[in-house]
């Protein structure tokens, strides 16, 4: 499946109007999960209102440990402070990379902004080397912008 068959899903999840929003942004981790096969786990983290950390609210794949991420720390920390893109080819290339399994091999972490804002962000895991490109990275923009809407 392209990334590009898979927008009409996310509008669908995302519009469900018998969802949570919470069901909503799990059923979209569900679906890029479980879809493109070198989207190994997928997760959101949203910032916390008043303390600097992301918090785990919704994932597909294996169970993680790092539910609370602190801003700075590993990848997704990074993004919280730069509010950047992040594409990492080589997860154990990275200083700063908190590992969530051995077999994560690239990882792509896109913000999520909510009027101007940076209050979150999804976080791809790939058990593939140099797994995303830029269609990767506009696809994902795209998905949190649809989130956005919800939020």
């Amino acid at each position: 499946m392209t990334l590009e068959t898979l927008k009409p899903k996310v509008t669908e999840i995302v519009n469900h109007p018998d969802l949570t929003t919470r069901l909503k942004m799990q059923g979209v981790c569900d679906l890029l999960q479980s879809s493109i096969g070198y989207y190994d786990w997928v997760g959101f983290y949203m910032a916390h209102a008043t303390e600097p950390t992301l918090h785990l609210w919704s994932q597909a794949g294996e169970p993680t440990d790092h539910t609370v991420i602190p801003f700075g720390k590993g990848i997704c920390g990074q993004v919280a402070v730069s509010n950047q893109n992040f594409v990492v080819d080589d997860v154990h290339a990275q200083d700063n990379y908190i590992a969530c399994s051995i077999h994560v091999k690239s990882e792509v972490v896109i913000p999520l902004f909510k009027d101007g804002k940076n209050i979150g962000q999804i976080d791809i895991d790939s058990n593939t080397a140099k797994a995303f490109s830029q269609e990767d990275e506009k696809f994902l923009e795209w998905v949190n912008e649809q989130v956005a809407t919800i939020l």
